[in-house]
C-alpha cells in the first residue's frame, strides 16, 4: 500500500517444528524482516515481554503451552496486547478458527500453508497496525490541542491565572453546594495599589512582570481547594472553600504582608495590595453575586482607607 512501510519488521516466530521453522524464518528474512524464532509457549511470553516485536506468528500446537493460552495472555497484557498475532495450526477446522480468534488472534492460517500466503497475511495484519497506530498518534494529537484550547479558553494569558469567565462557573457551583450544606465560604477581592503609576513610571513590562510575582506570591498562599483568578486589569478574587471570615482574614494578611516585604524584579521600591473580604453564611448574602458584591465593597473601603490593609464585611 502506497506510502506505508511494512518491509524491516521484527517478528516473533513461535515454531517447536524445526524444519518448519527454518523454512519460514528464511523465507521471512529475504523478504527485509527481523526474525526471532523460540520453541515453546513460555519462551514466546518472555520474549515478547522483554524485547519489542512488531508481530508473532504462533503456532498452535506447542510443547508447553497451548498457542490459544500464549495468545490470550499476550492480549490481557498491557504491554503486549497491540502486538498482532497470527495463529498457525494443522487444525483448520472451523471451530479451532473461532477458538483462535476468541482468544485474540488477529488471523488464522492453516497449515500446510504456502510460505507467500503467510507473507500476504503479515504484510494484511502490519498494514492494520500501522493505520491503527497512525490513528491513535492523530487522536492524541488532536486531545492535546482541544486540552490546549481548553487551558486557553479559561486562563489568563500573562498570569496563567483562571480567568475571569471561568472563575464565575466554579464560583457558581461552589457557591450552590456552600448553601446548600450550610457550609462557611469566604471571597477575597484583591486590587493592586497605584498600578497605573507603576505602568506610567516604569513601563508596562515592569507593571507586567508585578501581576505574575503577585500571581504567584497568591498561588504560595492557598491550598489547592481554594480557586484564584485574575478578575481584570489588576485586580484578583479568590474562593476560599469551607472557609469562615476568621480564617479568610489569616490568609488576607498573609498575602498582605508577603507582597508589602518583596523585592519586586523589575522594581525598586515596595508594592501593595488592598484586600476585600466577605463570607457566607451572612443574612444579606443570598447569591454568589451578593457575595462578589460585598467582598467589592469591601475592597473600596480598605482603598478608601489609605490601602495597603484589609477590610473585612
Amino acid at each position: 500500500m502506497t506510502g506505508i512501510n511494512i518491509s524491516n519488521r521484527k517478528i516473533l516466530l513461535v515454531e517447536d517444528d524445526k524444519l518448519q521453522a527454518k523454512t519460514t524464518k528464511e523465507y521471512l528474512e529475504k523478504a527485509g524482516h527481523e526474525i526471532v524464532w523460540v520453541e515453546n509457549g513460555m519462551s514466546a511470553i518472555k520474549s515478547a515481554k522483554t524485547h519489542f516485536f512488531d508481530l508473532i506468528v504462533l503456532d498452535l500446537v506447542l510443547p508447553d503451552i497451548g498457542g490459544n493460552e500464549v495468545c490470550r495472555w499476550l492480549k490481557n497484557t498491557k504491554d503486549t496486547k497491540d502486538i498482532p498475532i497470527i495463529i498457525l495450526s494443522a487444525k483448520g477446522s472451523a471451530k479451532e478458527k473461532v477458538v483462535g480468534l476468541e482468544a485474540g488472534a488477529d488471523d488464522y492460517l492453516p497449515k500446510p500453508y504456502d510460505p507467500s500466503e503467510l507473507k500476504a497475511r503479515i504484510y494484511a495484519c502490519l498494514r492494520t497496525k500501522i493505520l491503527q497506530d497512525e490513528l491513535k498518534k492523530k487522536n492524541l494529537q488532536l486531545e492535546e490541542v482541544l486540552l490546549q484550547m481548553e487551558t486557553l479558553a479559561m486562563t489568563d494569558q500573562l498570569t496563567g491565572l483562571f480567568n475571569r469567565r471561568y472563575f464565575l462557573s466554579v464560583f457558581e457551583k461552589e457557591f450552590s453546594r456552600t448553601m446548600r450544606h450550610n457550609h462557611p465560604t469566604s471571597c477575597l477581592m484583591i486590587d493592586i495599589d497605584h498600578f497605573k503609576r507603576i505602568n506610567d513610571e516604569y513601563g508596562h513590562h515592569a507593571g507586567d512582570q508585578v501581576l505574575i510575582e503577585i500571581s504567584q506570591i497568591m498561588t504560595d498562599c492557598l491550598r489547592k481547594s481554594d480557586t484564584l483568578a485574575r478578575w481584570g486589569g489588576e485586580e484578583f478574587i479568590i474562593i476560599l472553600p469551607e472557609t469562615t471570615k476568621e480564617n479568610a482574614l489569616q490568609v488576607a494578611s498573609r498575602i498582605l504582608n508577603t507582597v508589602s516585604t518583596r523585592q519586586f524584579s523589575a522594581l525598586p521600591r515596595q508594592v501593595t495590595v488592598s484586600i476585600g473580604l466577605a463570607g457566607i453564611p451572612a443574612p444579606d448574602i443570598d447569591t454568589s453575586e451578593k457575595l462578589i458584591a460585598a467582598s467589592d465593597g469591601a475592597l473600596y473601603e480598605a482603598k478608601t482607607k489609605g490601602r495597603n490593609r484589609v477590610e473585612v464585611v
